[in-house]
């Protein structure tokens, strides 16, 4: 559920990078840092030595990986998971239709498509076919891969398409005709550009994308927002709003909300740092005045403020992570009342929310397990209950079916044994279950369990672990760690069918750390791993590592880790600090080299998550935790898979062919593997998605189940 269907808009510019592959902004840096750094060579991402290097490395790898039965049963298992039909198609309702994206081992790329309730339902539905994707790839010879599309209302017939070569963030925008079922001759089209498009009405769209010289801020992301109107050139569109270069990103939004139909523009200054305007009758900009470190949302007549600060009014002061609603037009016009609807305690914090037409839902955390709860309107404020229907263990999210016309909902349930189940409800009812995941592992025997380490400075820290009922405590286990820790991202308890079939049904120990960095316990979780304490972060998860040699579920020779991104950075420095803890690492599409990161692709939009390296006062606790500067010829590390994508223009691959080109000059025992597609998620479709983790997995099980 996202936190409102406003913030829904917003959270696509996090993750909007910029940059074209064909080369790298590694090329115009100082030759004072080329001359340190004998490895930059390899930021030229597509550069004939690079990618010869690359290949070279990726051979290697899969001459040891790859040539056993037992991967390539791993990879078949994983792939039949990944394509099967028994999937749930899960669904986004748009007018009369419910419309669902679709891969499997017959459509490789995908499909669009849709039903009717009645028929999504069924145990089969029936479903119109409106994109074919890899017959598009086909007739256009593009390796497309789905982005999105964005439909018009009322009448839903026109849609913005959203797709990206081989998975990079980097992508395009088509205009659609639903009902003739082909991209409209002449209509909008967005370039590739790391940006988006969005409609306005029939005629015209808000676009942010490259315009040309000076368009893009130093992250990559666009800084100019331009209203466009139909039949007219792009270059004559209407500046709507102008960021400043060092600002993350700028985004103008339509609100089609029938009554409270409104235009937005947000301004993203940096991580947790962003203003709101929305434009009035006159075209002119009102800023939404409330703290720019709060996350700004609107539904229908209710403005929701989720506070990461404390806020003092003079008369009151409003407590970090609380959420606060008031009338929308009442606040614009300084006679809106607030009213606190969640207050954060030691052990819970806010989740998400949402609305329906005449209700909100909050979703609360207590100790990383969800607890729903409805917010009713009344003349005394909102009245908090509980959610009827909603289950008291797993993890739950709960989400609006059209917040426009009803108080329907989806509900979907799971946890790590128990196949994701999806229902349907209405407010006051409890709900009903219409689709189920099937087990696709033999989860009998198996248990989940919640544990807390105490970390370095005494802070309670909780993580999950799954493993055989029956147990045996002697150190022996096979375990795999798991964790990220950053970007006040919350790491719940979720189904995974490659987990299980590749690990724990086999005897493997699966752990997940709810270090600080992430959002458990809201923002102050967070902001306790923050650029000169990012090292309470590591300090965490080696405490969980401790905990599990403590109560004698593994050792050190027996356990591995795996992150991918901020992840990655996660692992990449457990690695570099903790080398004693662990016996293998699975470092995925990582951060490594802190020192150039902020100017590599969109890197510099992270500096208020880690800090400026340029600034030599940050620089030397950032220097703390870059895993490219820490490693050294002297010490004996885990042994280490590093993977990555050279589609990935979001976290740079240079990152990770640096780190595994040092330590592999260092005699360490590395192995690497880059996927030439994929973008940030390291895979561009399901077969390379189930070839990535088997080659995760056979690794680690190399590692760890050695006798």
């Amino acid at each position: 559920m996202h936190r409102s269907r406003f913030r829904s808009l917003l959270l696509p510019l996090i993750s909007i990078a910029s940059l074209t592959l064909s080369a790298s902004p590694a090329m115009t840096q100082d030759s004072a840092v080329s001359s340190q750094d004998p490895y930059v060579w390899l930021e030229d991402v597509t550069g004939d030595k690079a990618i010869d290097w690359v290949k070279q490395r990726n051979e290697r790898s899969l001459n040891k990986l790859t040539k056993s039965s037992e991967f390539q049963k791993l990879e078949s298992d994983l792939l039949e998971i990944l394509d099967s039909n028994a999937r749930i198609p899960f669904v986004g309702k748009q007018g009369d239709y419910y419309y669902n994206f679709w891969r499997d081992k017959k459509n490789v790329r995908g499909l669009w498509r849709r039903t009717t309730l009645a028929e999504y339902k069924k145990a089969e539905p029936n479903w119109e076919i409106i994109l074919d994707l890899d017959q598009l790839s086909k007739e256009e010879n593009e390796n497309w891969v789905w982005k999105g599309a964005n439909l018009l209302r009322p009448k839903y017939d026109l849609a913005l398409i959203t797709l990206s070569r081989g998975g990079a963030d980097a992508d395009v925008t088509r205009e659609f005709n639903v009902t003739t079922k082909s991209f409209v001759k002449d209509g909008f089209s967005r370039p590739e550009s790391k940006g988006s498009m969005g409609w306005i009405d029939r005629d015209s769209v808000f676009i942010q994308t490259d315009f040309g010289t000076g368009a893009m801020t130093d992250s990559g992301y666009p800084r100019i927002a331009k209203r466009w109107k139909r039949g007219t050139p792009i270059e004559t569109a209407e500046v709507i709003y102008e960021g400043k270069q060092q600002d993350m990103s700028v985004m103008a939004m339509h609100d089609d909300s029938p009554g409270f139909e409104r235009n937005y523009v947000s301004r993203n200054i940096a991580f947790y740092n962003d203003e709101l305007y929305v434009l009035d009758s006159n075209a002119k900009l009102v800023k939404v005045d409330v703290p720019n470190t709060a996350n700004k949302s609107v539904s229908r007549g209710t403005l929701a403020i989720e506070l990461r600060d404390d806020w003092d009014l003079g008369d009151k002061v409003y407590k970090a992570g609380s959420l606060l609603f008031t009338k929308f037009d009442d606040f614009l016009a300084g006679t809106g009342k607030l009213e606190v609807v969640f207050e954060p305690s030691p052990t819970t914090a806010l989740s998400s929310f949402g609305f329906t037409k005449d209700f909100a839902i909050l979703n609360i955390l207590e100790d990383v397990k969800n607890r729903i709860f409805v917010l009713k309107p009344t003349d005394k404020g909102w009245q908090r209950e509980p959610m009827v229907g909603a289950p008291a263990f797993g993890t739950v999210n709960v989400s609006a079916i059209d917040s426009d016309e009803s108080n329907d909902y989806f509900m979907t349930t799971t946890d790590y044994l128990t196949p994701t189940t999806l229902a349907m409800g209405t407010i006051g009812k409890a709900p009903e279950k219409i689709k189920e995941l099937p087990s696709f592992f033999d989860a009998k025997g198996l248990k989940i369990s919640q544990h807390f380490a105490k970390s370095a400075d005494g802070t309670r820290v909780p993580y999950f672990m799954v493993a055989k009922e029956n147990i045996t405590l002697d150190g022996s286990n096979p375990t795999l760690l798991y964790g990220y820790g950053g970007f006040e991202i919350s790491l719940q308890p979720s189904y995974s069918a490659s987990v299980g079939r590749a690990w724990t049904t086999l005897g493997g120990v699966y752990v997940v750390a709810n270090i600080r960095g992430g959002g458990e316990y809201g923002p102050s979780w967070h902001q306790a791993a923050l650029k000169e304490k990012r090292l309470r972060a590591y300090e965490d998860f080696a405490a969980v590592a401790k905990d599990l040699f403590e109560r004698k579920v593994t050792k050190a020779e027996k356990l591995g880790i795996q992150g991918g991104s901020n992840g990655g950075l996660l692992v990449g420095n457990m690695m570099t600090l903790y080398p004693d803890l662990f016996k293998a690492v699975v470092c995925q599409v990582p951060l490594l080299d802190m020192q150039r990161y902020n100017k590599l692709l969109a890197g510099a939009s992270w500096m208020a998550e880690y800090g400026n390296p340029d600034i030599p006062e940050q620089w030397s606790y950032i220097k703390t935790f870059s895993p490219y500067h820490n490693v050294s010829a002297g010490k004996k590390y885990p042994s280490v898979l590093f993977t990555t994508s050279t589609r990935d223009d979001r976290v740079h691959p240079g990152h990770a062919r640096k780190m595994m080109a040092r330590m592999e000059e260092q005699g360490h025992d590395v192995l690497y593997y880059e996927n030439i597609e994929g973008g940030h998620g390291g895979a561009a479709n399901n077969k390379q998605s189930a070839f990535m983790q088997a080659l995760a997995y056979t690794f680690l099980k190399e590692q760890l189940f050695v006798k």
